[in-house]
């Protein structure tokens, strides 16, 4: 099937099977590598990207049921004042270690603070509840959010 995709705000016609995955799409067909395979099943949050502005998983994301929706990648954050906050927050507190889950995790922290300007810390935990780091790289992603946070209120 033939589907129009807007991606990071450019229109795309891209060939897929129905059932194909949004992430797939992003990494192999358009050749976009920042959004990351984790585990397949939605659980690590690797693959997240934002859908009409909404952190999603795109490994579990069916191509069929995006069409017309307004998709958001890693590649593009820093255009926004939230994203480009808390990309320097990550990049302040080092954050990353191994860095493989860290585009999820910044698209996640990037869904936070745009709902929620100033979360708790609980809020953080709740919030992030979901995308895995195997590095366990957790109260540097958590400093990083409230560092980001205080960036969007100066």
């Amino acid at each position: 099937m033939t589907l129009n995709l807007k991606l990071n705000g450019q229109t795309h016609q891209v060939e897929a099977e129905p059932g194909t995955p949004l992430l797939w799409v992003i990494r192999d067909e358009l050749k976009l590598t920042g959004t990351k395979f984790g585990c397949g099943v939605a659980s690590c949050g690797a693959c997240t990207v934002h859908l009409d502005g909404e952190p999603v998983r795109s490994c579990q994301t069916f191509i069929e049921d995006i069409e017309g929706a307004e998709i958001t990648t890693i590649e593009v954050v820093d255009q926004n004042p939230v994203g480009a906050a808390v990309q320097a927050a990550w990049a302040e507190l080092d954050v990353v270690q191994c860095g493989y889950c860290q585009s999820g995790q910044i698209m996640s922290a990037i869904g936070l603070l745009t709902e929620n300007s100033k979360p708790t810390s609980a809020e953080i935990d709740d919030y992030m509840n979901g995308n895995a780091c195997r590095c366990a790289t957790y109260q540097r992603i958590r400093a990083a959010i409230v560092l980001a946070s205080e960036k969007l209120e100066a």
